[in-house]
C-alpha cells in the first residue's frame, strides 16, 4: 500500500492534485482543506495516503494530517459511503466540526453536503457515534469558535451550507478573533 507521497505539485484541480513524485505524476484525490493546505505549483507538497483498490481502477486519496486521514478511513467504513462522498463530507467540515455534528446528531447539518440525504446523514451518526477518533472532545476544542462565524455568516444571508464551506477554505492562523475569521471566510467567498 502506499502511505504517503512527497513530491511537487504539478497541477491542481478542483477535488485532486497532480504530484510528480521521481517523474512519476499520481493524481491524489482530497478534500478542499487539504487542497487549500497544499502549496502552489512546482513547491513541494507530502501527503498522507489511502489506497482504493477496485476491481477496475487504482485509486489515491492523501490528507496533509493525520487526523483527515483517519477521518477518512473511518467514513469510507460506513455503509454506502464511498472515497469521493468521504471527501466530499471533509470538503464541507473540518474535522473539528464534523466530530461535534456527530456528537450532537445533527442530521441536518450533514445533509448539508452534496449527495448525503437524510437518512445517509442518519447512517453516519449511528455508524461513527462509537468510532470517532480517541481524543475527539479535545479536537472540538476549536469548534465553537466555527459555530460563532458559520453563524454570522448566516445572518448576513449565506445558507449554513455556504458558510460551513466558508469557514473550511477559510485561512486560520492561531490566535484570530472570531470577527478576523468572519472577513477571511468572506474574502473566501469573494475568490470563489
Amino acid at each position: 500500500m502506499i502511505a504517503g507521497l512527497r513530491g511537487n505539485v504539478r497541477a491542481k484541480t478542483v477535488d485532486s492534485v497532480l504530484v510528480d513524485v521521481g517523474g512519476v505524476v499520481y493524481r491524489v484525490g482530497t478534500s478542499a482543506a487539504s487542497l487549500a493546505d497544499t502549496p502552489d505549483v512546482g513547491d513541494e507538497v507530502e501527503f498522507l495516503t489511502h489506497l482504493v483498490v477496485r476491481e477496475d481502477q487504482l485509486s489515491l486519496y492523501g490528507f496533509t494530517s493525520a487526523g483527515e486521514l483517519g477521518l477518512f478511513e473511518t467514513l469510507i467504513a460506513v455503509t454506502g459511503v464511498g472515497p469521493r462522498l468521504a471527501c466530499a463530507v471533509l470538503s464541507r467540515f473540518r474535522p473539528e466540526a464534523l466530530l461535534v455534528a456527530i456528537a450532537d446528531g445533527d442530521a441536518d447539518m450533514l445533509a448539508t453536503v452534496p449527495g448525503v440525504g437524510k437518512k445517509t446523514a442518519s447512517r453516519l451518526i449511528l455508524e461513527l457515534r462509537g468510532k470517532l477518533p480517541e481524543g475527539s472532545v479535545v479536537a472540538t476544542a476549536a469548534a465553537p469558535g466555527d459555530a460563532e462565524v458559520v453563524a454570522a455568516l448566516r445572518s448576513l444571508g449565506y445558507s449554513t451550507a455556504e458558510a460551513n464551506t466558508a469557514v473550511v477554505r477559510s485561512d486560520r492562523v492561531p490566535g484570530m478573533t472570531v470577527e478576523e475569521r468572519v472577513v477571511a471566510a468572506l474574502r473566501g467567498i469573494g475568490e470563489g
